[in-house]
């Protein structure tokens, strides 16, 4: 069995929101001119190209993965060894944009990861995310038992 983790969209909220116009707006456009085309495959690679984790339980591998355009998944499988643990992280993420006219706007993402580490407690890769410790806490006990390896 298979399962797929989204994780962050590339670009942030701020890039998503404006890769989604340019997509719109070059559609809109393609009817009129060929340069809507370039509008098109700019703004689908800036709003729709995202990250993610695809586990499988069977084969005990991990796969995180940059998903271009949204669709095509770009990463390599890491196989689970039994030396290898899985802990919980807290993540502190800030987007800021600047406008012309010198505003910022910041948007700050706090969630809870889990994470893959090996044998010397290095991260190796982000398997899930959660928006609230008590989730990401029963996960994290059902994950390691269904791979086999330990908890930090």
């Amino acid at each position: 069995m298979k399962t797929k983790n989204k994780l962050d969209k590339m670009f942030g909220p701020v890039g998503t929101s404006a890769g989604v116009t340019l997509f719109v707006a070059g559609l809109i456009i393609t009817y009129f001119s060929l340069i809507g085309y370039i509008l098109v495959l700019i703004g689908a690679f800036v709003g729709f190209t995202s990250t993610s984790t695809l586990i499988d339980f069977e084969n005990k591998r991990l796969r995180f993965t940059n998903n271009i355009f949204g669709i095509f998944p770009i990463g390599k499988w890491v196989f689970i060894e039994t030396d290898m643990k899985i802990g919980i992280r807290k993540s502190n993420k800030v987007w800021a944009a600047n406008s012309r006219s010198n505003r910022s706007l910041i948007i700050a993402n706090n969630d809870y990861r889990l994470i893959l580490y090996d044998s010397n407690g290095r991260e190796i890769l982000p398997i899930q995310k959660f928006d609230n410790l008590d989730s990401a806490k029963s996960n994290l006990d059902k994950i390691s038992k269904e791979i086999g390896i330990e908890i930090i």
